[in-house]
């Protein structure tokens, strides 16, 4: 690992602030892959400052002095991602007045920043593998091929695995963007440099509108400490630039502090489901599902022996008619016979078997999919297929 005084110059260069393990770590890889033309793949949630990374790569890179187009594919309408990426003919469609360079084709020489490229459809999705693979690109409403020398670096705050196993994100673009990951740890795995971070906010605020610095009292400190920041970095600094201008005081007590933080009630406690409880969780939800099968089953099978007794004169029934003789059996059933030519299927098997065609025909028959859903195996659910005759 790079030494302490290289990562603070890239600190003091950045304008990061921090001195947590896991942000140590982030920019070390950076530094590491930077002179390469390796892919990039920068993961964490919304607002942990995951745009500075990319230009700490192109800067200390051999591609410094060409071009570093950043680019939100999120928002960009899906009708016109593609040309906005890779450019378009004069005449292409309707609007397209003249030829068009696409951001790849600016950047040709330097790095490109692809934020949000799990916001990608699928038709962009095939397109940028292309370019990842071969260097190649067309316009669109163009037959010609173009080659191109371009550094891609994306970023995404959701779960690109998971969005692999709904089919919402290829897995071969997965793999080819994931080269070197990079994951920013979210701020309250950073509780060390909360602190630093507010004082920063503070004093950066304070000399941009010429007035006293805000300071914490002792608990408001342990409330700021304490929350657990969803927004992340970029939330802490909006609270703090909020509190700055608003409040007189400017020694803020935690009932001043509580009025800034509107989620606190609701506050995401730690997170005591890990992979392992979530499973238990959902044992115990299926275990209580069978349990009310099973009375379902029995209580249709109590009725049923009740309708066969009643109707083969075994059991009277007393009819609610004062003047009529109570123990008459009762004669007039033909509803009841309805019933009777009713099977009423509650089995576990049957469920099950259900549960498992469903489930294969939601992913098209592939099986791997249909189990990762189930929550079992692949060979517990290929037993299954053979046993209910579902190939």
């Amino acid at each position: 690992m790079l030494m302490t005084k290289e990562i603070q110059q890239i600190k003091q260069r950045f304008g990061i602030i921090g001195n947590n393990p896991g942000l140590n770590r982030a920019i070390d890889v950076a530094l590491q892959v930077a002179p390469t033309d390796l892919s990039v793949l920068i993961t964490g949630e919304s607002g942990v400052g995951k745009e500075v990374f990319p230009q700490i790569i192109h800067q200390n890179s051999l591609r410094k002095h060409g071009s570093y187009i950043a680019v939100n594919c999120g928002a960009i309408p899906e009708g016109t991602i593609d040309s906005e990426l890779f450019g378009h003919e004069k005449g292409s469609f309707t609007g397209a007045l003249a030829d068009r360079k696409g951001y790849f084709e600016v950047a040709d020489g330097g790095t490109i920043f692809l934020d949000e490229v799990g916001e990608l459809p699928t038709p962009t999705q095939a397109r940028l593998l292309r370019v990842l693979e071969s260097g190649e690109f067309i316009k669109v409403g163009s037959s010609k091929v173009q080659k191109i020398n371009v550094r891609i670096v994306a970023a995404t705050n959701v779960n690109l695995r998971e969005a692999v196993i709904q089919q919402k994100f290829r897995e071969d673009l997965f793999y080819r963007l994931s080269t070197v990951p990079i994951e920013i740890p979210p701020l309250r795995e950073r509780a060390e440099d909360v602190q630093l971070l507010f004082r920063k906010f503070a004093s950066d605020c304070a000399e941009k509108y010429h007035m006293p610095a805000i300071h914490l009292d002792d608990d408001a400190r342990e409330l700021l400490l304490s929350y657990r920041w969803p927004g992340n970095v970029r939330e802490l600094k909006n609270v703090t630039e909020r509190i700055s201008v608003i409040e007189r005081e400017r020694t803020i007590t935690v009932t001043e502090l509580r009025l800034y933080l509107p989620n606190l009630d609701m506050e995401k406690l730690p997170a005591l489901v890990n992979k392992e409880n979530e499973q238990k969780m959902f044992n115990n939800e299926r275990e209580i599902l069978y349990q009310v099968l099973f009375d379902m089953k029995k209580d249709m099978t109590d009725l049923k022996k009740l309708v066969h007794e009643i109707m083969n004169g075994n059991m009277q029934m007393p009819v609610m008619n004062e003047e009529e003789d109570y123990g008459r059996p009762l004669r007039s059933m033909s509803s009841i016979r309805e019933i009777e030519t009713v099977e009423e299927s509650l089995a576990l098997d049957d469920v099950e078997k259900g549960m498992i065609r469903k489930a294969l025909e939601k992913h098209n028959g592939r099986r791997r999919n249909a189990a990762a859903e189930l929550k079992i195996s692949e060979r517990t659910l290929y037993r299954k297929i053979k046993e209910y005759g579902l190939e």
